[in-house]
């Protein structure tokens, strides 16, 4: 029998016999039915950008003082993704030589700007244009949410206007020169993703994506299908984090599992998939109440073994990315 490939930009949550994105019966055929990223497809939207001859030069200057760009994935939502993202944020600018950038991608469900304390701030635009708002001199964001009228304020929003204010983030936003660019997405594998992933890959490149889970098998379903998404797609897999690994008491420092690892954790699924567990952050119940404040974790509990978790995941992305 022989083996029909599918075509590499097919979407991990895309039906059988999908024709893939950069086809022109992307969204158009009867296979197509149902598949929550029809409306991207079928509007052309979830083409490369590289059939938009403006986008890529662009993209390209706006960029290109970017060393490192890294994606941060969850399968599920509430794995504490966007808690991590802005401690890895915090961590990396703890040197004040190293500038760092947090995109936020959650366009309907922004966090990044009350985690890290800012999310009274709004947008200024200049001849240069956006202005990332920064937390502190070398750690700047972007995020919808500081476009809302309110916090309460909810984005109902279709496929296509989710990839033009991702456009705009990548080419309208004046970021400067940074060490670190890390990209805060939402859960799945949907339209922000195919979005980001063809407007990077076809202009500076991704360096990779760090793919967060919790112990729990329910997690870690999902998390497969954020692997296979990443290996259809052409993204590297640093490698995975498994967050609110036990609980660690503030009074006793004993630590406990609240979410058992019944099918073995994230140590298994890593070594079932062949990549590598960067780490296993413990569940800290002053993580929630720090990002509730807008503050940093490190610098509040540098005590905590979660903060030494986090500062060693760091150390070994660095070492793969050979930046040690």
């Amino acid at each position: 029998m022989i083996a029909i490939q599918q075509p590499l930009d097919v979407p991990a949550n895309a039906p059988d016999h999908c024709p893939g994105t950069e086809s022109d019966l992307a969204g158009k055929v009867d296979a197509c039915e149902g598949c929550p990223n029809q409306d991207t497809c079928a509007s052309g939207q979830a083409k490369s950008a590289a059939q938009d001859p403006t986008m890529i030069p662009m993209i390209n200057e706006r960029l290109a003082g970017v060393k490192r760009k890294i994606l941060v994935l969850s399968g599920k939502g509430g794995v504490g993704k966007s808690t991590f993202t802005s401690q890895l944020g915090w961590a990396l600018a703890a040197d004040e030589d190293v500038q760092t950038g947090i995109m936020d991608i959650d366009i309907c469900g922004p966090s990044i700007p009350t985690i890290l304390g800012i999310s009274n701030e709004s947008i200024h635009s200049s001849s240069s244009g956006w202005s990332p708002i920064y937390v502190q001199p070398n750690l700047s964001a972007i995020s919808i949410g500081f476009l809302l009228p309110s916090q309460a304020s909810a984005v109902i929003w279709r496929g296509p206007k989710k990839n033009g204010i991702i456009s705009q983030f990548l080419r309208d936003v004046d970021w400067g020169d940074l060490d670190w660019m890390l990209v805060d997405t939402p859960p799945g594998t949907s339209d922000e993703h195919l979005s980001v992933v063809r407007y990077l890959k076809d202009t500076v490149g991704v360096d990779g994506a760090v793919l967060i889970t919790t112990p729990q098998e329910v997690a870690l379903q999902d998390v497969r299908k954020e692997i296979d998404f990443c290996r259809k797609v052409g993204i590297p897999i640093l490698g995975l984090v498994e967050n609110m690994s036990g609980f660690v008491c503030p009074g006793c420092k004993t630590e406990s599992q609240i979410f058992k690892p019944s099918t073995g954790g994230a140590k298994r699924l890593a070594e079932e998939v062949g990549i590598e567990l960067l780490g296993t952050v413990p569940l800290d119940p002053r993580i929630g109440k720090s990002a509730d404040y807008g503050v940093s974790f490190l610098d509040e509990y540098p005590d905590s073994p979660a903060s030494q978790a986090y500062l060693d995941i760091i150390d070994r992305l660095r070492g793969i990315l050979g930046d040690k």
